[in-house]
């Protein structure tokens, strides 16, 4: 890695979820207290932890990751990214970093509750919409429907019985 430009975070732990920048040409340190997910959102990262004991080695060392990758990071582990840009490439690479209980599955309520519920409210949204699409539509034909009460009729309508 490029050591010509290093930046090391050390913010609290609530502001390092969500996501986060890092521009080609500068690498960042991160040292989580708890597991976390790193996911790549845009661009390509060079990766690298260690200092952990109980990891199988080939989990530690380096990893090469790219849009939509996920890499979980023991608690206790020090890791350094830098971005793999190609030369005159100045896009930042994007990613999340969340502690991994906050990535989890949903729980029986959000899925069991919560997603039917969410479900419901659209529909209803979805009803809403076409009835009062149906309201303005007859609307439109409350001449017709008043049964030609004080309206002129067309041509055609006067040629019947």
């Amino acid at each position: 890695m490029s050591t010509d430009r290093v930046v090391s975070l050390s913010v609290p732990a609530h502001a390092r979820a969500g996501q986060w920048r890092l521009h080609p040409g500068h690498a960042m340190t991160l040292c989580p207290q708890k597991t976390a997910q790193l996911r790549v959102r845009h661009g390509r990262v060079w990766v690298t932890y260690a200092g952990v004991e109980g990891v199988a080695p080939e989990a530690a060392g380096d990893h090469f990751l790219g849009v939509g990758d996920v890499l979980t990071v023991p608690a206790g582990a020090r890791l350094v990214m830098e971005p793999l840009a190609t030369p005159g490439d100045a896009s930042p690479v994007c990613f999340d970093w969340h502690d991994s209980a906050l990535s989890a599955a949903p729980g029986r309520f959000a899925r069991e509750v919560g997603a039917p519920a969410r479900d419901l409210a659209a529909a209803l949204g979805q009803s809403a919409q076409a009835l009062a699409r149906l309201l303005r539509g007859l609307a439109g034909y409350g001449d017709v429907l008043l049964a030609g009460r004080g309206r002129v009729l067309s041509p055609l309508e006067s040629l019947r019985p």
